[in-house]
């Protein structure tokens, strides 16, 4: 069975970064296979990983509701064809991009062929990893669910937190997560406050770690180079996996 991570939370606050070195954590402590989902509507996991991406998710649910299926080929048969031909391989793990979100119309049939396709494919990975659009969207709409660990990315800002703290309320809510919820601060400029320490406790959430704002980070974004290629050396890459470490069985 996999063991799945989702990551959420506010726009900007390193969320894929750090995905991408989750991903690069669990290639280098052997636990692949690893599917990577990029389940963002703008998504950028390619970017952070340094793959090209040919095809989405998206496109695939978007041609068959459209009935631009090949003569003589079933719906069953053509998702499965597209789902397979969406994904992208590297060693140790692959690489499975959602892509455009639904558009006008009913996308019923789509969307339950995908889910049962999606279902055997995680099926075949020890672990998967989940990094989610901004927000809470994913959550309400359930798209992430019975997910083992949710981590939740903040940056140093109230608001980033408080964006946390509401998708871990969410979370609990609907019932979707079947371990734990895990606070990781990331872009830290020092160790986090007691006020700020006061609101993680009384929204019950573990803090699994800080990532502290670092310049190499910063430059490789910047430069548009893959993240996931920043030396393991790097104090932010060190914290990560630390963090890492301990959320992860």
């Amino acid at each position: 069975m996999s063991y799945s991570i989702a990551l959420a939370g506010k726009g900007g606050t390193g969320k894929t970064t750090v995905a991408g070195l989750l991903i690069k954590y669990l290639v280098k402590t052997d636990k692949t296979p690893v599917l990577a989902v990029d389940a963002d509507a703008n998504a950028n996991l390619n970017e952070v990983l340094g793959l090209k991406v040919h095809d989405t998710v998206g496109n695939a649910r978007e041609d068959m509701k459209k009935g631009n299926v090949p003569d003589g080929m079933t719906k069953d048969i053509f998702m499965s064809m597209r789902l397979e031909e969406a994904i992208a391989e590297e060693d140790g793990y692959d690489l499975l991009v959602m892509g455009q979100a639904e558009g006008a119309g009913c996308y019923c049939a789509a969307n339950s062929i995908l889910a049962g396709f999606l279902e055997k494919l995680t099926a075949n990975y020890p672990y998967v990893v989940m990094d989610n659009e901004a927000g809470m969207e994913h959550i309400s709409r359930l798209t992430t669910r019975n997910v083992d660990v949710l981590l939740l990315v903040t940056d140093a800002s109230r608001r980033g937190l408080q964006a946390a703290v509401r998708i871990h309320e969410l979370a609990r809510e609907l019932n979707i997560v079947a371990g734990k919820s895990c606070l990781v601060m990331n872009q830290a400029k020092g160790d986090p406050d007691e006020a700020v320490l006061d609101i993680i406790r009384t929204a019950g959430i573990d803090l699994a770690g800080v990532i502290q704002e670092d310049d190499t980070v910063y430059q490789y974004d910047l430069k548009g180079r893959p993240t996931v290629e920043i030396p393991e050396d790097n104090p932010a890459v060190r914290a990560a996996y630390e963090i890492f470490e301990k959320i992860i069985d």
